[in-house]
């Protein structure tokens, strides 16, 4: 595989899936530097972020890329001292990113997801 083919790849690729990349990449090779990758593709992602109110680690999903949400849809439910926490769009938009998985844990004001 050359090297734009290796690039154009990753260009197809979703958050998660670059998220997933990244992550085995880190343990094949016991490094972290391979993070800026996900950075680079959440910049392309949609303009309004969801983010965590509060740390927890991901519960459950709800949303995913592509669907449409109404202003206080659930995106995403954070587990947090033994509670469910629901967090929701902020406005009407449709979901251009989801930037965790469950299991994920999260810290007050991570982003959680991205809307157009």
């Amino acid at each position: 595989m050359t090297t734009q083919e290796f690039i154009d790849a990753i260009k197809g690729m979703t958050v998660l899936e670059l998220n997933d990349l990244v992550k085995a990449c880190e343990e094949e090779f016991g490094v972290s530097a391979a993070a800026g990758v996900v950075v680079a593709a959440a910049g392309a992602a949609g303009s309004v972020r969801v983010e965590a109110g509060a740390a927890g680690k991901v519960f459950k999903v709800e949303a995913s890329v592509g669907q449409a949400l109404k202003a206080g849809d659930t995106v995403v439910i954070l587990e947090a001292m033994k509670m469910e926490i629901p967090v929701v769009a902020p406005q009407d938009g449709t979901v251009a990113s989801i930037d965790v998985a469950v299991g994920d844990p999260v810290e007050a004001g991570a982003l959680l997801a991205t809307l157009n």
